[in-house]
């Protein structure tokens, strides 16, 4: 994979796969099925500044499992798979 590092307080993640089958167990093809709210983190940006020029810390690492925001983010292509790069104000919380 290329070596791609976000910028500020921006994360690179990969959203993992939906489910191809409903709860009430409807196989769902690729059109009807809705983008996945949970990510992995794959790599942190520099870090954001407060206004008094301190780092502020990151609370997510890579590798975590997260719960992003259904339109947040900016899609992009990173060696034909599929990543969003996004502020970490966009990322709801860490699945555990």
């Amino acid at each position: 994979m290329a070596n791609i590092q976000p910028i500020g307080s921006r994360v690179l993640v990969k959203r993992l796969e939906a489910e191809d089958v409903s709860a009430g167990g409807i196989v769902l093809p690729d059109t009807a099925k809705e983008k996945p709210q949970e990510a992995e983190v794959v790599a942190l940006g520099t870090g954001g500044k407060d206004d008094n020029g301190n780092t502020i810390e990151f609370t997510v690492k890579v590798g975590d499992k997260v719960l992003i925001s259904k339109y947040g983010g900016t899609d992009v292509k990173i060696d034909g798979q599929d990543m969003l790069i996004l502020s970490e104000s966009d990322i709801l919380g860490i699945v555990s």
